[in-house]
């Protein structure tokens, strides 16, 4: 099921094939739609891809723990919090590490 947004994010990435902020948005489309598989490998394919785009680590983590995989969250929250850490980004590694607490 395709959504007509997730299509427009589909031309975009086309268009801009190194944006992150654009595979972002594709992987929560799918989310949105239920489609959780492909959301799993647009977050997971990010990751490998732009390792520094902190914005992916909360929603990658959050999806494995709804995927009841908690050790992937746990790994990916605590390797989100290095990489905000990192970036001088404290919300994000506050966010991160409260979702990690909550695990």
């Amino acid at each position: 099921m395709e959504s007509n947004r997730l299509q427009q994010l589909l031309n975009f990435l086309e268009n801009s094939p190194g944006d992150a902020f654009i595979s972002f948005a594709i992987a929560k489309e799918y989310e949105g739609l239920g489609e959780l598989e492909k959301s799993l490998a647009a977050y997971e394919a990010l990751v490998k891809s732009q390792p520094d785009y902190v914005g992916t680590y909360y929603h990658l983590g959050k999806l494995y723990e709804k995927l009841e995989n908690y050790e992937a969250a746990e790994t990916t929250f605590t390797t989100g919090i290095t990489v905000a850490r990192a970036a001088g980004d404290k919300h994000a590694a506050g966010e991160l590490q409260g979702a990690l607490d909550m695990l």
